[in-house]
């Protein structure tokens, strides 16, 4: 099977879709974090200026900024899981027909 029979064929489109498909979800769960944050610091000062504990030093903020870095690496290992688990075995298997 010839390079271009393989991009043309239904197998390799589903394989790009899908990889397209997961990443952009990802990508928007990651946006309305991002953003979700930026929002609450613009239009909610009081609540992200309110510290978590009484007398203590430690502020909503500080506590939902350091969550959207979590989350950002929890995005990331959701990821590669799925790309360990479904398209690199996919891949695997188109790079064989190739061959």
């Amino acid at each position: 099977m010839s390079t271009q029979e393989v991009v043309n064929s239904e197998k390799f489109k589903k394989l790009v879709t899908k990889r397209w498909a997961v990443s952009f979800s990802l990508l928007i769960i990651l946006f309305i974090m991002y953003y979700g944050y930026i929002m609450t610091i613009a239009l909610q000062k009081d609540f992200i200026a309110s510290k978590v504990i009484a007398g203590g030093s430690t502020t909503v903020g500080i506590v939902l900024g350091l969550g959207v870095i979590l989350g950002a690496w929890l995005l990331t290992i959701v990821y590669v899981i799925w790309a360990n688990k479904k398209y690199d075995p996919a891949v695997a298997e188109i790079k064989k027909e190739i061959q």
